[in-house]
């Protein structure tokens, strides 16, 4: 069990060097040395994201990052992406409005997470939290940001998805 851990946090750190290396990948002349051999660009891109337990660099959750720059990247490289952000289990709260967010997490600010998760979906991520999450726990889909589509189950839907042919990911 360890070791899958292991290798999903290395999967995760290897893609977020991706990530953050490919904007490069345009001039490598401003790269001071970086010269990228195997660049990629991609025309389509169907991708769901499995978030299920909390990851951060630092305070920063790492799902949200890979999706704030994997969406800013195929915005800019014109890329036709579907993009579907799927929160459950230790992640799920992650999801909750203002109040729900205070009382779950004890807490008195509001969901530090809100406007970023308002940013991706105005960027076209989809996002979903798990129903199997939020029977878990006892919350409603009032307890929800606005805007969140509540699926029948996380493992459920992901399989669904790559049954269609998104790729997953797993920060």
């Amino acid at each position: 069990m360890h070791r899958l851990i292991f290798m999903h946090r290395l999967i995760g750190f290897v893609m977020a060097v991706f990530l953050l290396l490919s904007p490069f990948q345009a001039d490598a002349s401003d790269a001071k040395g970086l010269v990228i051999n195997v660049p990629v660009r991609l025309k389509e891109a169907k991708i769901v994201f499995n978030l299920d337990h909390p990851a951060f660099e630092g305070d920063e959750p790492t799902g949200l990052q890979f999706l704030r720059v994997m969406t800013k990247r195929f915005r800019t490289d014109g890329t036709k992406a579907q993009i579907v952000a799927i929160f459950h289990g230790d992640a799920g709260y992650m999801l909750l409005n203002d109040a729900a967010y205070d009382k779950v997490r004890n807490w008195r600010q509001g969901n530090p997470y809100k406007e970023q998760v308002e940013k991706l979906m105005d960027e076209g991520v989809d996002v979903e939290e798990c129903g199997e999450t939020m029977a878990y726990n006892h919350w409603v889909n009032a307890a929800l940001l606005p805007g969140i589509k509540v699926n029948t189950g996380a493992n459920f839907r992901i399989v669904q998805l790559v049954q269609e042919g998104f790729v997953q990911i797993q920060p």
